[in-house]
């Protein structure tokens, strides 16, 4: 089964910027979210080794619905894996054109990758849109069962994670009124999103 996504404090002095890429870490260092494009790009390195430009292409065809990302940001995120050790580079001559790198997953690499596929999406809404769909990609063209394995993790997670809610709502005072409207659109979207779930499971094959 799928251990529960970590939910880590960032370390004092760091400030985190959302991007359409990846969490940019302000002070010092660069925080890896579990919601960057790196995860796709590692996972498909684990399929073969690739140019950047072939990853791009596979990230836009495969998961361009999830992710938007440029060409430029999928160079910049594989320095960052190179340079952190998650991959390797061998650079390829070209007669009259500039070499090009072919990148190849470390076993570092892949045990980053590994464990991140084995780690259940939170509850949250854009989580689950960006960071589940991708993991769900990976698990089904590795293996069905783990698929499903994988979309049972995340009913619980998502079931659990809209109890939380209506709790909360139940402990809101009657005044509170957009408190309340704010709770009641997204216990609406995490119910909408177990439909989703089932009907994945059901367009994937892995229903009962």
């Amino acid at each position: 089964m799928f251990p529960p996504r970590a939910e880590g404090d960032l370390p004092d002095g760091y400030d985190v910027i959302y991007s359409s890429s990846e969490y940019i870490m302000t002070a010092r260092a660069t925080y890896s979210s579990a919601l960057s494009p790196e995860y796709a790009l590692l996972g498909f390195l684990a399929q073969q080794p690739a140019h950047g430009y072939e990853l791009h292409l596979r990230l836009t065809a495969k998961l361009g619905q999830v992710w938007h990302v440029s060409q430029s940001q999928v160079y910049n995120i594989l320095n960052r894996l190179e340079a952190q050790g998650f991959i390797t580079a061998t650079v390829q001559a070209q007669e009259k054109l500039p070499a090009r790198h072919r990148f190849h997953l470390t076993a570092t690499g892949r045990r980053r990758f590994d464990k991140w596929l084995h780690t259940t999406t939170s509850s949250s809404v854009r989580a689950i849109r960006v960071e589940f769909t991708t993991r769900l990609y990976f698990a089904y063209t590795l293996d069905p069962a783990q698929a499903r394995q994988l979309i049972d993790a995340q009913v619980a997670e998502t079931r659990a994670g809209l109890e939380r809610l209506k709790h909360m709502g139940a402990e809101l005072p009657p005044d509170q009124t957009f408190n309340r409207l704010g709770l009641e659109l997204r216990i609406r979207q995490l119910t909408s999103i177990l439909d989703w779930l089932a009907d994945s499971q059901k367009t994937l094959g892995l229903s009962d």
